[in-house]
């Protein structure tokens, strides 16, 4: 599920309840009928190929084991597929991809020369927003034994990662997701340190996104796509996906998605009897002059990470509240209009790659706000809904009838820098901050490690006013301040890195190291040794020595009396005044209050 929850859009004048058929436990909205023609990939119960979930009637998904029991037999039946393990859960479970070649390509090495472009897709990232899995699994099987798609991978091939949050998968319950419709039981949101998989891709803390993005940096695939199903209210839309636009990191990529891949998808999922749809962001649910909103994913998230490393990302999110057959049926109608798409005009997508990774934007964008001009007007395929007062809550709550309507309202896009940096030539970053170094390694972030000890004159920033967070996030304390920029001469030790910015992946070196950007090791508390003063004085020597530096230095003199005239409560504390001459002595740590990565 993306950042922004997701609310839906309202019609003040609706009916005031909802009634008819939901889920779970009639907790949940009556649902519009659905029939569509997608209903035909479907195989009967009794063919000898059908996945679990249609042996089950469409409505259940099976646990790990018995998905990759499945997969095996199938592998083992075309020639096509390979199973390759990516990596281990902490729980010990491997985390399996499907290579799905016509030229039984099954290395990296050997799928880049087949030179068919290549199609990655994942499920099962947040493990009860599962529909990815089962749809995956179907159209591999069409593709291969079935032979019902076979020529989807004539022109392209396609690697699948059916579950990607192995350990969280096998948290496997009824009660997973009470905002959601199916199916009988699934898996849960986090993994089993209880970490976000999609809040991981900047700063790689678990082995499963390290796996994946190794794996990302191997088989280089030209199109990234990450399956989720949505939070939140309720509205016609049954497919919905979106990516950072041309406004981001990877503006050719980006025209290729909205003007080529977004018209062939919506064409065939209506084809189908879906409903494809934008992602449906933020809004105000009481307001429907605001509209919906759209963003610029960060690092942190799947297609953030993508658009920063100039890979065509995409996330999609089904729609909770629409029944399981109706999503996971879409589902595979999308994923194979996407191969389709690729094998058609592949091509044009790596000519737009290849320009976003040549690109070296100066200045370059940290963080993005809604531009400042009115946003475009979108038709808006909405269910309405009213609020009825709840004795329980105490107040309105909202109700959807399951009645549709359609209204135009702005699409505001988050598409201008709200904070942007100079492109510096490279960063300079100490042997000692090893966290840090061998993340970059993992992203594959080209380094030069010297071996000799080298003088350097760099841009460095002094840490002001630095504030922890009141609560952690992702299993980090988080840190804001703001930075003072000093040019400085410094040395390295050897075992320094140099992290040139001039590389495809520069920008996403430069978004993880300045420590102004909200998605920098910096912020996610990956420095706090640098907040803490470790060495001190007592005021019996440091009361002479503020004395020996007034006498020294008139400016000095004035510039204490300023700041003594300036904070009554410096004023009154003895310990403080005496600390500030400390501080501004020879025998102050110079490195306290210092981000230790430098500029060049």
């Amino acid at each position: 599920m993306r950042t922004a929850r997701v609310v839906a859009i309202t019609l003040v004048s609706a009916v005031a309840r909802a009634s008819g058929p939901s889920a779970p436990g009639g907790l949940l909205p009556p649902a519009i009928p659905w029939n569509g023609a997608s209903r035909a990939l479907a195989v009967s119960p009794g063919d000898p190929w059908a996945t679990p979930f249609e042996k089950s009637g469409l409505t259940r998904t099976p646990r790990y084991d018995e998905t990759i029991a499945w997969l095996e037999r199938l592998v083992k039946a075309a020639p096509e597929l390979r199973l390759v393990s990516l990596g281990k859960s902490p729980e010990g479970r491997d985390i399996w991809m499907v290579v799905a070649s016509k030229d039984r390509a099954f290395t990296p090495e050997a799928l880049r020369a087949t030179g068919k472009p290549i199609f990655l897709a994942q499920g099962g990232i947040h493990a009860g927003e599962i529909d990815g899995k089962d749809a995956g699994m179907m159209l591999l099987r069409d593709m291969t034994v079935r032979s019902t798609q076979k020529e989807l991978l004539d022109r392209a091939s396609f690697l699948f990662v059916p579950i990607f949050n192995v350990d969280g998968h096998e948290r496997f319950s009824a009660f997973g997701r009470i905002n959601q419709r199916g199916p009988e039981e699934m898996g849960w949101r986090t993994t089993s340190r209880n970490l976000n998989l999609n809040r991981d891709y900047g700063k790689l803390d678990t082995p499963e996104t390290r796996a994946m993005v190794r794996a990302i940096d191997a088989w280089s695939p030209d199109l990234y796509a990450d399956l989720h199903v949505t939070d939140g209210g309720d509205y016609q839309y049954d497919v919905t996906w979106g990516s950072n636009r041309k406004e981001g990191y990877s503006p050719e990529s980006a025209k290729w998605l909205d003007e080529v891949l977004r018209p062939v998808l919506e064409r065939d999922l209506k084809a189908a009897g879906h409903v494809p749809g934008p992602l449906v962001n933020e809004v105000d649910a009481n307001d429907l002059s605001k509209g919906i909103g759209d963003w610029m994913a960060p690092a942190r998230f799947s297609n953030g990470y993508g658009d920063l490393r100039h890979v065509p990302s995409i996330l999609v999110e089904n729609h909770s509240l629409k029944p399981y057959d109706q999503r996971v049926l879409g589902t595979e109608v999308w994923l194979a209009s996407v191969l389709r798409t690729l094998g058609e005009s592949g091509a044009a997508l790596r000519k737009a790659i290849d320009l976003d990774r040549a690109r070296r934007r100066d200045p370059v964008p940290l963080d993005w706000k809604p531009a400042d001009v009115a946003p475009p007007r979108i038709e808006f395929l909405g269910i309405e809904s009213t609020l009825v007062d709840s004795e329980i809550a105490g107040g309105p709550v909202r109700q959807w009838n399951g009645k549709p309507f359609t209204l135009s309202v702005p699409h505001a896009q988050a598409s201008a820098p709200a904070a942007t940096v100079a492109r510096p030539r490279a960063y300079w970053i100490p042997p000692q901050w090893t966290e840090v170094i061998e993340r970059l390694a993992i992203h594959g972030v080209k380094m030069e490690r010297i071996a000799e000890r080298r003088e350097v004159d760099v841009e460095i920033y002094r840490i002001v006013d630095a504030k922890l967070a009141s609560a952690p996030s992702q299993g980090h304390v988080p840190v804001t301040a703001t930075f003072k920029p000093e040019r400085a001469h410094r040395t390295f030790a050897p075992g320094s890195v140099r992290v040139s910015t001039d590389q495809p992946l520069g920008d996403l070196a430069i978004l993880l190291l300045e420590p102004q950007s909200p998605e920098s090791f910096f912020q996610w508390g990956f420095f706090l040794e640098a907040l803490e003063e470790t060495e001190y004085a007592e005021d019996y020597v440091t009361e002479p020595l503020a004395r020996k530096m007034l006498a020294e230095n008139p400016a000095l003199k004035a510039e204490f009396d300023k700041a003594v005239a300036a904070d009554l409560a410096f004023a009154k504390d003895p310990s403080a005044r005496l600390r500030w001459f400390y501080r501004r002595s020879p025998y102050a740590d110079a490195t306290w209050n210092v981000y230790p990565i430098a500029r060049e």
